[in-house]
């Protein structure tokens, strides 16, 4: 099985301020850059203790902005091409739909019960016109089939909790619930997940 170096994104004002991003196109702001390049001297240890080099994997990001941002300047700090890197829409974060830009207490008070909803059955609840974990875990599992050879990546929380249930790391509805950090390698390999800061 290929090892996977998986990377979230930086820390965007969306985050800040605990909206729902999904699709929507945000920046990384000045803390999300310094963690991406401080992310590669992260993952060029790791590559080190196992004497690799950062050449010897394959890269690729969602096509979100932010997730892409991530990639370029950790690949700039390790030496590499920033934008000689593949891109696959099937690592996008999931889609929130009309929750999208909003915060869960803005949600709240918008339809009273819809949270408890959500909650009672995160794997399988879709927001209005967006998309529910189970089928963010389809298409993640159905990229992993393509992937031949070791690889880093940069994605999203979403991606990260779909790759857990995945591999069996942890149940599904308990993988909805896993907090994903910024400024972390993950290190998933043959059905274990390590973590790096």
């Amino acid at each position: 099985m290929p090892v996977l170096y998986f990377i979230r994104h930086g820390e965007t004002d969306f985050n800040v301020a605990q909206r729902l991003q999904g699709r929507s196109e945000t920046r990384l702001n000045a803390r999300g850059r310094t963690q991406a390049s401080e992310i590669a001297g992260v993952l060029r240890d790791l590559l080190a203790r196992d004497r690799r080099q950062p050449s010897d994997y394959a890269y690729v990001s969602s096509p979100l902005l932010r997730a892409r941002e991530t990639m370029e300047l950790l690949r700039s700090e390790l030496g590499l091409d920033p934008k000689a890197y593949a891109i696959d829409d099937r690592l996008a974060e999931i889609s929130y739909g009309e929750w999208e830009g909003f915060t869960l207490p803005e949600i709240q008070a918008r339809d009273a019960g819809v949270l408890l909803r959500r909650d009672r059955d995160k794997w399988d609840f879709r927001p209005p016109g967006g998309e529910s974990y189970r089928e963010v875990a389809e298409r993640v599992a159905a990229w992993y089939a393509t992937v031949t050879c070791d690889s880093v990546m940069a994605a999203h929380g979403g991606v990260a909790r779909a790759l857990m249930a995945n591999f069996h790391i942890l149940p599904e509805e308990e993988a909805t619930h896993a907090d994903i950090l910024q400024g972390v390698v993950y290190v998933f390999d043959g059905g274990t997940l390590a973590r790096y800061s």
